[in-house]
């Protein structure tokens, strides 16, 4: 089975009831999306994040300046050592809930900014 994806940037339309609305189709579950396009993303323990869950993130760090990560219905830090190693790769890190990220997603992808975003989704 391949690994969900949309080759493109969109617009969320809509999030909540475990998944989001996005280019006339819905996805169940968390979200990443990065210049190459939309991907299905299963981070493990959001309260307790590990370099892994942004691996994909880190392998098109290029072409990255800001990532917006959302973590559910409530901001969820990151440890520093993660911080570190996102900031290491040149890209700013903003952390919020998930709401909120996607509100500031949709405002950025019109400005043509090289944003990124992991979204976690929520209920």
């Amino acid at each position: 089975m391949l690994d969900a994806h949309f080759p493109g940037r969109p617009q969320i339309d809509a999030y909540g009831n475990g998944g989001f609305r996005f280019a006339d189709m819905s996805h169940k579950g968390s979200i990443l999306i990065l210049p190459s396009g939309v991907y299905a993303w299963t981070p493990g323990d959001i309260a307790n994040f590990q370099i892994e869950d942004f691996t994909q993130i880190l392998a098109e760090a290029s072409g990255i300046d800001f990532l917006l990560l959302g973590t559910g219905d409530d901001f969820v830090p990151v440890s520093q050592t993660i911080h570190t190693q996102i900031r290491a790769k040149g890209i700013n890190l903003d952390i919020m809930s998930t709401g909120a990220a996607a509100r500031i997603w949709n405002v950025v992808l019109g400005e043509g900014r090289r944003f990124a975003a992991a979204f976690v989704a929520v209920d």
